[in-house]
């Protein structure tokens, strides 16, 4: 049978349709065009798409089982390596990552391993969600730091080989930045409360609303019987341009803005959390979080642009969420650098409601240079092509870094010149005997799928410390 040379398009809502609501864009393969897609794979020997997964899932097993209409069966296989098998097939940079390396893609395009994935899990919570069997215990207690993609991950896999795991999550909900960070309409968080509620069956205790080093510090985990602590408390510290009108009213991090959105639901009538309905938004910044933010932005009823440095063709988000933004009528405004945030101020009037409000935004044009350290040519800015772009809420995406609370409050934690906690890259092992980190808290900002690849091997390394990696745990 020959070769399908192009992969199934994933079913989508129409542009001037999604655009107006915050249901999810991607609906999903039917069966059929399952089976079709998975029977694309090549099934190669040496599996080069597995090498280039960060949880090493068995990918040509998984494809083969939808191939046989096994559907459980794949999600089985997936869940051996990954314990967020929905999660990743809506949000992993699959293109960058497994499918970059599908041998099929050096000829034709690689088999959509990620729609297949989400495919896998989408069956299973619908078909077959039900009791699991749960492993013997072994007397062990670890502490994992926050609910996010690699504390769950390190979580469920620590769960599965019998060791009881208690969560500490400071938010009101589990979830990290799948919960706060992310759109419904990218990821729902019905979701991300499914994915969770089967890691509690393995018995994982999630406890949420503990912040840790507030509540609790690392050292007193310790005096209260743990006997390793994995730390993946994210990168949720905003950062900033440092340009003058950042302090002015209508200026969000994009955490924030998400946040208020996702978690707090602020988009809906009878929200508890206030969210600014803007007439013209704009969005700095390039990566996925700007193209969550200016997408929640136009939801909420605005004119929505994107400032960026570079072009298109640097643009470190997604390709896929870039063409959603654009297909939903957001303007990019490529070779862009903003210099300032206007505002405005009445001296006469400080009664003025509309004192200290942003109006606009001073941006100067740019022109490509010479690559920088990271291969990426280096924007140079135009001497004399300032201008003003009207907008009355600024949104600042240009990435965040690791919050200090944990790293102050606990002796013995070595940080980075960014703040990012030491790790020992193979194990995950900080410079404090015991803990363990992964995910943002080291790296900074990355992706869901590196935070749960850093999560799995945090979880080895612990059951090597504590019990000396014994496979029958």
């Amino acid at each position: 049978m020959a070769i399908q040379p192009k992969k199934h398009d994933m079913p989508v809502q129409p542009p001037q349709e999604r655009a107006h609501n915050f249901n999810e864009v991607a609906l999903g393969y039917a069966e059929e065009i399952a089976v079709s897609e998975a029977q694309r794979c090549l099934n190669c020997k040496n599996r080069p798409c597995v090498s280039g997964c960060p949880v090493n899932i068995a990918i040509p097993d998984f494809i083969t089982k939808i191939k046989e209409r096994d559907y459980e069966g794949a999600y089985r296989t997936i869940s051996k390596s990954s314990s967020l098998p929905a999660v990743c097939g809506r949000v992993c940079p699959q293109e960058t990552q497994c499918e970059s390396k599908c041998t099929l893609g050096i000829k034709f395009e690689p088999v959509g391993i990620g729609r297949l994935e989400r495919f896998a899990a989408d069956y299973h919570n619908a078909n077959c969600a039900g009791e699991i069997e749960l492993p013997a215990p072994n007397g062990h207690k670890v502490a994992v730091v926050g609910s996010g993609p690699s504390g769950l991950t390190c979580a469920g896999d620590l769960a599965k080989k019998g060791y009881k795991v208690t969560v500490f999550e400071a938010l009101h909900v589990a979830g990290g930045v799948l919960v706060y960070g992310i759109p419904e309409f990218r990821l729902p968080k019905e979701i991300v409360k499914k994915e969770v509620e089967t890691l509690k069956k393995y018995g994982v205790d999630i406890q949420t609303n503990v912040v840790i080093g507030k509540t609790l510090t690392v050292d007193e985990l310790f005096e209260d019987g743990y006997e390793a602590v994995f730390i993946g408390s994210g990168a949720g510290l905003p950062k900033f341009m440092g340009i003058p009108g950042e302090s002015l009213k209508g200026v969000y991090s994009a955490n924030e803005f998400l946040t208020r959105s996702n978690l707090m639901k602020a988009y809906t009538k009878d929200a508890q959390t206030p969210i600014m309905r803007a007439k013209k938004v704009a969005v700095v910044g390039g990566g996925n979080v700007a193209m969550d933010a200016a997408r929640t932005a136009l939801r909420l009823g605005a004119e929505v642009h994107i400032i960026y440095r570079r072009s298109m063709e640097e643009l470190p988000a997604r390709k896929e969420e870039v063409e959603h933004a654009a297909e939903e009528g957001i303007q990019f405004d490529l070779l862009r650098n903003p210099v300032e945030i206007i505002g405005y101020n009445n001296p006469d009037d400080r009664r003025d409601p509309k004192n200290g409000f942003v109006t606009g935004i001073k941006v100067v044009k740019c022109e490509l240079g010479e690559p920088d350290a990271k291969g990426r040519r280096r924007p140079v800015e135009i001497p004399g092509s300032e201008y003003v772009i009207d907008t009355d809420c600024v949104i600042m995406a240009i990435g965040t870094g690791p919050n200090p609370l944990i790293k102050n409050t606990t002796s013995g934690l070595e940080v980075n010149s960014h703040g990012g906690i030491i790790v020992e890259e193979s194990t995950g092992k900080t410079s404090k005997d015991g803990v363990y980190a992964g995910g943002d808290a080291v790296t900074g900002a990355a992706t869901v799928i590196l935070a749960m690849g850093a999560g799995k091997t945090a979880a080895k390394a612990i059951d090597e410390y504590l019990c000396g990696g014994n496979k029958n745990l």
